[in-house]
């Protein structure tokens, strides 16, 4: 038996569709956001406005980097618990998503900590809370999953924490926010998104609800994906923002693979974007997956569905949606040395082996864990 779940209670989707958290009821709101693009564009205003014409008394808590970390949780959770909303609304990419799906938990059950959380210990639901989730950017699908990922920086390791609580009550997909991402953001979410929708059709816990799913986001993303990245269209910045929701509507139903649990490991030991290092980790975990039957069949039909044929032609078509996206083929074209990769190398590669690897659909053992490792420096 298996339960499916589809997000929380709606996802809102079409231009403007901000606009519908009038009808949100609430008297004090909590706002959770990044490191200022939402302001700048306008989008936190709007939002204070729209709250503040309903008489509601709003806060607003920003600063949250690309890779959140305990003390930015903690940091958020204090002045929640000053605050005392009954709505919590968190807008832009899945960093400040997540970090807010975990304050949003903690402010509901005070005695949670972090020690906990790391061993599953969470309650599966959320009483008093309301949480809305507007993402600003296109790939995580952080709106509508049950994860929160948040760097333990002690471990050098990024820790995918697991619950139903963690799911927004309301996803807005307003693809008038996406409009001002620039190209490398565009390319590097993307990216996350097709990675979510190839591991999630590769999983061996697929069903047939989430294989719908996923086959339709990678052959959604490779078609729009380009176009998004090159012209800027509003019509494109839609499509791609609808595949990626879809995307992580799979994935939550099915888990995910060794390219996450390698960016994941990559993001928490170097700090880099969580997209860009499965952009590049991706066509190399395809390649040694692919030797597994069951993961070549797999690919043969994502393959099909795009018009290719055949496993290597879809790993093929991988590398070159990096291309287009100007995605480096390895570490060392982004600036890692040598001498950062090998400080702690065993390290790193037993952090590679945790999280999603665990349920990779192909055993990986430590030796070509490393090799696949080196291959991804090298490029």
């Amino acid at each position: 038996m298996k339960k499916i779940v589809l997000g929380g209670q709606a996802i809102i989707s079409g231009r403007g569709s901000i606009a519908e958290l009038s009808d949100v009821e609430a008297k004090r709101v909590f706002i959770v956001t990044g490191g200022g693009a939402m302001q700048k564009s306008g989008v936190i205003a709007r939002i204070v406005g729209i709250f503040s014409h309903k008489g509601c008394e709003t806060y607003v808590y920003e600063g949250i980097s690309k890779n959140p970390d305990k003390q930015a949780v903690l940091g958020g959770l204090a002045k929640m618990r000053e605050f005392r909303p009954d709505l919590l609304v968190a807008v832009g990419g899945g960093s400040p998503i997540d970090a807010a799906k975990v304050m949003a938990l903690f402010y509901e059950y005070p005695e949670l900590d972090f020690a906990k959380a790391q061993v599953g210990e969470l309650p599966d639901c959320r009483k008093r809370l309301m949480f809305v989730a507007i993402p600003s950017t296109s790939g995580t699908g952080a709106e509508v999953t049950k994860s929160a990922v948040i760097t333990y920086r002690e471990l050098n390791l990024k820790i995918g924490l697991k619950t139903p609580a963690f799911i927004p009550d309301l996803a807005i997909l307003d693809a008038d926010i996406t409009m001002t991402m620039p190209p490398n953001v565009v390319a590097e979410t993307g990216m996350d998104a097709l990675t979510h929708a190839v591991e999630a059709y590769s999983n061996r816990s697929l069903d047939d609800f989430s294989e719908v799913l996923a086959k339709g986001a990678v052959a959604g993303l490779l078609s729009w994906l380009p176009v998004s990245y090159q012209e800027k269209t509003v019509e494109s910045r839609e499509k791609v923002h609808h595949y990626q929701c879809i995307a992580g509507l799979a994935f939550a139903n099915t888990g995910l693979g060794m390219a996450h649990g390698i960016a994941h490991a990559l993001g928490g030991k170097f700090d880099l974007g969580h997209g860009l290092l499965n952009a590049i980790a991706l066509p190399y975990v395809l390649e040694y997956n692919s030797r597994e039957e069951f993961v070549g069949m797999r690919l043969d039909e994502l393959a099909r569905s795009i018009g290719r044929s055949g496993r290597s032609e879809f790993i093929a078509a991988v590398r070159e949606l990096n291309r287009q996206l100007a995605i480096p083929r390895g570490l060392a074209q982004i600036g890692v040395s040598r001498a950062a990769l090998e400080e702690g190398f065993d390290e790193l590669i037993a952090n590679c082996l945790k999280g999603s690897t665990r349920v990779n659909p192909v055993a990986v053992t430590t030796a070509d864990m490393e090799i696949i490792i080196k291959k991804i420096y090298n490029g």
